[in-house]
């Protein structure tokens, strides 16, 4: 075990193709490069793939400028120069990227050299380069350019966001804290006063949403697809399974899963001996315990979870002392910051950033859990020799981050002291599972009726919510006078806004984790290898193969989802003893 003292800090490989001191300050400062590998002759193996390595170098750098624009953004949203600055990028340099993106993936895919390139990943990075060729129109570059500046006012709309309550002005993340009270009235207030602050926006994110459904709309018509629904599913690079595949896992979580969703709900019914159940009576205790605080502040999280990553695996536990030392961490929610968390890669350095809006309960612990998964996961691949080679499907991203969830429960003790809290963390976890898998088959079913129906007014569209989410929750929570909020509660994923079709991935890759987190009960050595010899792939093989190398079915059938959810019921029946 290290601490920072002995962490050796990583550097980024040598700048050989555009230089150690090359500063992006305009596109024409890019220009020559990209003119060089576009015209470059090829006329060996060896020559071929020093062009694959300059474009990766180059691409790596762009990737990681980008990537810091983000960061910065969302970490204050309210700052017009960094807002400047990541537009600069969205609007000058993104479109003509794009151009020659198509022009460099041409002059490759059919080299007679391509057979004599060794290198493991070739032949999927290729494969995703002749996709692109496939579906790229010069005419989408200006309509995805507005598509990404209108996806980013989401983020504006939605950390502005407050409430105020008990006299102090808080963010809705701090303020959901309340939903875990045992004061019902107090669960209330907070409830009423989070939902009513996003309903206050509802029309302004249904402008938003219109929108982006009709630029969406265009750019897969204009590819030569029916719909932006078909089109993604091309340009995500979804090989490895179909529409009809998630209508399936669907129609798998809907028989599997939500029968266990009513009874979840029913038994919390009872434990709280209320009539009716409310909406702010989810997330308290049922037993009328004090909701859990695994930790107070963003550092002692930090500390907790790396010592529980060090437990299960040393390595991992360094992966985070590494970004600790490097300052690639902003933990604690605040005023002006962007929703949600995510991990971001930065692709020259090799160490990832992670953002989150984390105040002190059980969900910002497992977030922490999570995208440390995404980060083990970076820091795996950060050798591969190509760019493309590590950047994974979200199907195996979400693998790394969603297994990592369930194989430290072993070690959740640094977190919880006490036994009977311990247990209920779990339980709320393992719970939380069932709520998830239906969740994901409403956001992706929802996305799918969007884009299959892209002339549809704002009424439609809530009437199709309300229809697909009454498919998937369960039917014992009472949402008496407060079907206004009911039929804007997708306003909160960000991914409906942001990244379109990313979601279906989490209930794959949630299926994948208690696979991996089953293999790990059987044999926590060979479970744990297996998670990790998954993760080095990076995307050198298919999703089916990578999953395989996890030991782990790519299946979204309803036996197995069945199968897995028997397990998870006979985990928490055990923890429920």
């Amino acid at each position: 075990m290290t601490n920072e003292e002995t962490i050796d800090i990583p550097s980024r490989n040598r700048r050989v193709f555009i230089g150690e001191e090359f500063d992006l300050k305009k596109w024409e400062d890019l220009e020559p490069f990209f003119e060089n590998l576009k015209n470059r002759g090829i006329n060996s193996a060896e020559e071929l793939q020093q062009w694959f390595a300059d474009r990766s170098e180059i691409e790596s750098y762009l990737s990681e400028n980008f990537a810091w624009r983000y960061i910065r953004q969302t970490c204050d949203t309210a700052n017009t120069g960094l807002i400047n600055a990541l537009q600069f990028f969205i609007t000058e340099i993104q479109p003509k990227l794009a151009e020659y993106g198509n022009a460099l993936d041409k002059k490759v895919v059919d080299s007679p050299f391509l057979k004599d390139l060794q290198e493991p990943g070739y032949a999927v990075t290729l494969r995703g380069m002749k996709k692109a060729i496939e579906i790229f129109r010069e005419e989408n570059i200006p309509l995805i350019t507005e598509m990404q500046t209108e996806e980013r006012k989401y983020g504006a709309i939605a950390g502005a966001m407050t409430v105020t309550l008990d006299g102090e002005e808080m963010t809705l993340q701090k303020a959901s804290d309340r939903l875990q009270s045992t004061d019902r009235e107090v669960r209330e207030e907070a409830w009423r006063a989070i939902n009513g602050r996003r309903y206050e926006d509802h029309e302004k994110l249904d402008e938003l949403l219109n929108k982006l459904v009709s630029l969406r709309h265009n750019v897969g018509r204009n590819a030569g697809f029916a719909n932006y629904r078909d089109y993604m599913f091309a340009a995500m690079g979804r090989f490895d399974y179909t529409p009809q595949d998630c209508f399936d896992f669907h129609a798998s979580v809907r028989e599997a899963v939500v029968p266990m969703l009513n009874e979840v709900a029913q038994a919390r019914k009872s434990a709280l001996n209320v009539d009716p159940l409310r909406p702010w009576d989810t997330k308290v205790d049922p037993r009328g315990l004090p909701p859990l605080k695994p930790f107070q502040t963003g550092d002692e999280l930090l500390e907790k979870t790396i010592r529980c990553f060090s437990r299960l695996d040393p390595f991992l536990g360094d992966c985070l002392r590494t970004m600790r030392a490097m300052k690639h961490l902003d933990l604690e929610s605040r005023k002006g910051k962007a929703p949600g968390g995510y991990n971001y890669p930065l692709d020259e350095i090799g160490v990832p950033f992670i953002f989150m809006n984390a105040t002190s309960n059980l969900r910002d612990m497992v977030t922490l859990l999570h995208e440390g998964g995404h980060a083990v996961h970076s820091l795996v691949t950060r050798d591969l020799a190509l760019n493309s080679f590590k950047h994974t499907p979200s199907e195996v991203a979400e693998l790394a981050s969603m297994s990592m969830e369930l194989i430290t429960m072993d070690f959740w003790d640094e977190f919880f002291e006490n036994e009977d809290d311990l247990k209920r963390a779990k339980i709320q976890h393992l719970e939380s599972i069932i709520e998830t898998l239906p969740w994901v088959a409403t956001v992706d079913k929802f996305q799918h009726w969007m884009y299959e129906n892209p002339a549809h007014t704002g009424e439609e569209r809530t009437a199709a919510w309300v229809r697909i989410y009454e498919e998937f929750t369960d039917s014992v929570i009472d949402w008496s006078g407060l079907e206004h909020f009911k039929k804007y509660i997708w306003q909160r994923q960000l991914h409906i806004y942001e990244v379109p079709f990313y979601y279906i991935e989490y209930g794959i890759a949630q299926l994948g984790a208690i696979g991996v987190w089953k293999n790990y009960r059987a044999n926590p050595e060979q479970g744990l290898k297996g998670y990790l010899d998954a993760l080095k792939l990076g995307y050198t093989a298919t999703i089916g193969e990578i999953y395989q190398a996890a030991n782990i079915p790519f299946n979204f059938s309803r036996g197995h989802i069945t199968e897995l959810m028997q397990f998870v019921k006979g985990e928490l029946d055990e923890l429920k003893k």
